[in-house]
């Protein structure tokens, strides 16, 4: 029994010892080193992450801020061991500069880099309540939960991309952004967001922000519409300067450090 517990803490210590010699920051950021890790990341993360880390079976990695990897170290540690007890397993066929590079593309997907814009942020922040925007659209604690949340929008879309969806809201939808139309068999209709589907049971919020859960077998027709938004255009609702001011501020947004 004692060389048992032994071997057992001589394992645990050097798997504690392994995981110290891991630095803080990644070493291989050189141009060279993410393009590497990016054919390294399609040949081997793509596959559960999507080709743009916008997530599938695996996380949606295109995010400023990822919640299991906060530093280098810590998305080095999730691609070599991967996360115990979800389908994300540890790497076996990269050695560690591979993984570095891999790491360091992952930082990239989801990033812009700060943009100077024409427009004013201050003036653009009132148009944004101003316009009803914050009563869809969460931005830190403020807002509202029909629309995606915005507080690192700044980080993961440029000036061109946001204010060509301010005036076409339909033109690039989020992939996990779908509305859909129920009418239930009793002969109630409801319009809204899907949250979650599954082969029984699908959940919807609606246009007035209330949940609803329905067994799909209670169900008369269920049509989902992965190209309509309730967002309307912003075309002829605001004029130049205020789209300008309004793109300004939106470039701003970029999650709390």
């Amino acid at each position: 029994m004692k060389r048992k517990i032994g071997l057992l803490l001589l394992a645990v210590a050097g798997a504690s010892a392994q995981t110290d010699e891991v630095p803080k920051n990644n070493p291989f950021t050189s141009e060279s080193d993410i393009q590497r890790g990016g054919r390294l990341f399609a040949a081997n993360c793509s596959p559960c992450h999507g080709p743009k880390g916008n997530g599938g079976r695996g996380a949606n990695l295109a995010r400023p801020k990822l919640p299991r990897a906060p530093d280098d170290r810590a998305l080095f540690l999730v691609i070599r061991d991967g996360i115990p007890n979800t389908e994300m397993p540890g790497t076996w066929s990269m050695d560690d500069h591979e993984i570095w590079q891999t790491a360091g593309f992952v930082r990239t997907l989801g990033r812009v880099a700060p943009e100077q814009v024409s427009g004013d942020a201050a003036a653009g922040a009132v148009v944004f309540r101003s316009k009803g925007c914050v009563g869809c659209h969460t931005v830190g604690i403020e807002g509202g939960r029909m629309g995606p949340a915005l507080t690192e929008i700044g980080e993961r879309r440029g000036a061109a991309y946001l204010r060509a969806l301010v005036l076409d809201p339909a033109s690039n939808l989020p992939e996990d952004f779908t509305m859909v139309d129920l009418t239930t068999r009793a002969g109630a209709r409801i319009t809204g967001i899907v949250l979650n589907e599954d082969t029984y049971s699908i959940q919807v919020r609606d246009l007035t922000d209330r949940l609803h859960s329905f067994w799909k077998q209670d169900l008369a027709s269920m049509e989902k519409h992965a190209d309509r938004t309730p967002m309307p255009s912003f075309r002829g609702r605001v004029n130049d300067r205020e789209l300008e001011d309004l793109v300004a501020y939106l470039v701003t947004l970029r999650g709390t450090r």
